[in-house]
C-alpha cells in the first residue's frame, strides 16, 4: 500500500459541490486533493437551475462571466391544469440584484468549475474511491483505491464529503439520515421540442383528477440550445419498479437519484407531451434519459470532528425550485473559508463548529420548503410574491442566530451581521470613467473585506488607523498564483466608501482603496447610521456592523468570535 505526505484537505466527490469546495480552498492557498470514483463526468442535466446567489458567489471568484456566456436565462414558468393556462410566474427580482435566474446543465457547470480549479493547480483524480477513513486528534487517515487498482493511504488535516446521496463519508461517520421518500417515480429526458412557447419560460402542465389529486405531470425547463428542454414526467406503468422488478441499485435504503437500470425511450416522453403539452410538439434529438426517484432527508449533524459533509451527502429533497445544488455550493463556500483560516493559523479550530450551526438550519428549511412546494405547489405558504422570489433566489439565507454574530447596529430592518451583503451600483473612483458595482470591488478578494463608510475623511482615516492597530488577520489569502506560499500580511482588506455628499478626497489622503457612493445606492441599501463599518465575509455574508468610532473594539470582538464561537 502506497503512502503519501500529509495534505490540508481531502475532498471526496467532484460534482458541483466538491468542485466549489476545492475552488474556494485553493483560492485561499490551502492544499487539497479532489477525488471521484467515476472515470468521467456524467452526461446528465440532473441539476439545471443556477440561482442568483450562486452567481454572486461565482462573481467574487471571477467565474461569473464564463457562466453567463454559457447559461441561458430563466424568465419564469407557465402553469397549465387540464389543458388550460392557470397562471404565469415571472422570475422578477429587485433592480439592485445583479443577476437573474439561469439554466445550465450540470455537466456544463462541472466542466466550468473543473477548468477553474485546474487553473488553481488541482486536477480531479478520476476513478479514485474512498474505501474507509479514521480520525484522531491531529487529522484523518484515509484509504483510497486509485484508478490503477492500487490502494493508497494518506493523512489529511480535514476530510470533506461531497459524495452525494449515497455518501461513503456520511456512512463512515454513522450520521443519521432521517426522512422519507416519494412514492412516485419520474422520467427525465434531455430533448428538443419544436413548439413556439415563450423563450426562457419553463412549463408545468398537470392533469387533475375528479378528487383533486394530480395523476399526470409534465415539467419542462429550458436549456441552452434551440428548443432544448430538460423534461420530467411521471413514469408510465410499464417502466415502474413494480412492473420491471427493478428498483434502486443501492442497498442503503436511500431511494434518491438516477436509476440507470431503466431507460425511457423517446416514445415514452412523446406520449406524455401528446397528452399534456399546451401546444402540439414533436420531440427529437434525445441526448439522454433516465428514471429518477425522490427522497427527502437531512443528517443530524454536518460535521464530526475533522470530517464534514456537504451538498447531497448532507441533505436531499425534491428538485422543486432548483434548490439542491445551489444549497450545496453555499455549504461548500461556508465551510471552505473557515477551514482556510484555521489551516493558516488565523482562527481557532472551534470556528469549524459554526459550519453546522449556520448551515444545518438552512438545509432543514430547504428540505421542508421543497417538500411543501412539491406537494402543494410553489404558491403554498404565506410569503408575498417579492419575498417568494427572493427566497427562491437564495438571497434571504442568513445566520442572524448563528454563533459568529455580534450585536446589531443601526436599523434592525437594515442588513445586519449574518445577512447577505447586498450588492449596489454607482460606485466611482477618480480614475474610472464608468461606475462600478460593489461586486466589482469585492471580486478576487479571497479574505474578509472591511467597508468603511462616512462623509468625513477624518472619520475614514481614523477608522483605517484603528484597523491596523487592532491587529490579527481576517484574511485566508495565500496570494494570487502562489497557493503554497501564503501572504503574511495581517488584517482585513479595507475599502473606504465616501458618502454621496462628501467632498472628493485629495490623492493620497487615504491609505486604503477609496470609492464614492455617487449614486447613493450604498447608503440606500446598507442604511448606515452615521459613519459605519461593515465586515463582509468571504462567502458574501455580513460578519459585523459597527460605528466607526468603535472600529478597534468591533474588530477585536469579531476576531475573538472566529477563535472561539459560542
Amino acid at each position: 500500500m502506497a503512502h503519501t505526505r500529509t495534505l490540508d484537505v481531502l475532498i471526496v466527490g467532484a460534482g458541483p459541490v466538491g468542485l466549489s469546495a476545492a475552488a474556494a480552498l485553493r483560492r485561499c492557498g490551502v492544499r487539497c486533493r479532489l477525488v471521484d470514483r467515476l472515470p468521467a463526468r456524467l452526461p446528465y442535466a440532473k441539476a439545471v437551475g443556477v440561482q442568483p446567489r450562486t452567481l454572486e458567489i461565482w462573481d467574487r471568484m471571477g467565474l461569473a462571466r464564463t457562466v453567463l456566456e454559457t447559461a441561458v436565462p430563466l424568465r419564469g414558468q407557465l402553469i397549465y391544469v387540464n389543458g388550460r393556462e392557470q397562471g404565469r410566474i415571472d422570475l422578477a427580482l429587485p433592480p439592485e440584484v445583479p443577476y437573474g435566474f439561469a439554466a445550465l446543465p450540470q455537466y456544463e457547470t462541472e466542466r466550468l468549475l473543473e477548468e477553474y480549479v485546474a487553473g488553481l493547480g488541482t486536477v480531479i483524480e478520476r476513478g479514485t474511491e474512498l474505501l474507509s477513513f479514521t480520525q484522531d486528534r491531529d487529522g484523518v487517515t484515509a484509504r483510497l483505491r486509485t484508478s490503477s487498482g492500487d490502494e493508497e493511504e494518506l493523512r489529511a488535516r480535514y476530510l470533506v464529503g461531497c459524495d452525494g446521496a449515497h455518501s461513503v463519508v456520511r456512512k463512515g461517520l454513522g450520521l443519521a439520515f432521517e426522512g422519507g421518500a416519494f412514492a412516485e417515480e419520474y422520467m427525465l429526458g434531455d430533448v428538443e421540442a419544436d413548439w413556439d412557447l415563450p423563450h426562457g419560460y419553463g412549463v408545468r402542465s398537470s392533469h387533475r383528477a375528479d378528487d383533486g389529486s394530480t395523476d399526470d405531470l409534465l415539467v419542462c425547463i429550458p436549456l441552452p440550445g434551440t428548443g432544448r428542454y430538460r423534461m420530467s414526467m411521471l413514469v408510465p406503468p410499464e417502466l415502474s419498479a413494480q412492473a420491471t422488478g427493478k428498483g434502486p441499485a443501492r442497498g442503503d435504503g436511500v431511494g434518491h437519484g438516477l436509476d440507470g437500470d431503466r431507460t425511457p425511450e423517446l416514445s415514452h416522453l412523446q406520449a406524455v407531451v401528446d397528452r399534456l403539452a399546451p401546444r402540439p410538439a414533436r420531440l427529437s434529438r434525445m441526448r439522454w434519459s433516465s428514471i429518477f426517484r425522490i427522497s427527502h432527508r437531512i443528517v443530524d449533524r454536518y460535521a464530526d470532528g475533522r470530517v464534514f459533509v456537504a451538498g447531497d451527502a448532507a441533505h436531499i429533497h425534491p428538485p422543486t425550485g432548483a434548490q439542491g445544488m445551489n444549497t450545496g455550493i453555499q455549504d461548500a463556500c461556508n465551510l471552505a473559508w473557515k477551514i482556510a483560516l484555521v489551516v493558516r493559523g488565523k482562527a481557532g479550530p472551534a470556528l469549524l463548529t459554526s459550519y453546522d450551526a449556520e448551515r444545518r438550519p438552512v438545509g432543514e428549511e430547504v428540505v421542508g420548503r421543497t417538500v411543501r412546494h412539491a406537494t402543494q405547489g410553489i404558491e403554498a405558504g404565506s410569503d408575498d410574491p417579492r419575498t417568494l422570489m427572493l427566497r427562491e433566489a437564495q438571497l434571504l439565507v442568513g445566520y442572524r442566530d448563528g454563533p459568529l454574530v455580534g450585536s446589531p447596529y443601526g436599523p434592525l430592518d437594515a442588513p445586519q451581521p449574518g445577512d447577505r451583503a447586498p450588492d449596489c451600483s454607482g460606485l466611482t473612483t477618480p480614475l474610472a470613467a464608468y461606475p462600478l458595482r460593489l461586486l466589482d470591488v469585492l471580486r478576487d478578494r479571497t479574505g474578509h473585506v472591511l467597508l468603511l463608510y462616512a462623509a468625513d475623511l477624518a472619520d475614514l482615516a481614523g477608522a483605517a488607523d484603528a484597523v491596523a492597530a487592532a491587529g490579527g488577520s481576517l484574511s485566508a489569502d495565500g496570494g494570487p498564483g502562489t497557493p503554497d506560499r501564503p501572504d503574511t500580511a495581517a488584517g482585513p482588506q479595507t475599502v473606504a466608501v465616501l458618502a454621496r455628499e462628501a467632498a472628493p478626497a485629495a490623492p493620497g489622503t487615504l491609505t486604503v482603496p477609496e470609492y464614492r457612493d455617487a449614486a447613493g445606492e450604498f447608503a440606500r441599501l446598507y442604511r448606515p447610521d452615521g459613519p459605519t463599518g461593515f465586515v463582509v465575509r468571504p462567502d458574501g455574508q455580513l460578519g459585523a456592523r459597527f460605528p466607526l468610532d468603535g472600529t478597534a473594539a468591533a474588530l477585536s470582538g469579531y476576531l475573538a468570535a472566529l477563535s472561539a464561537p459560542a
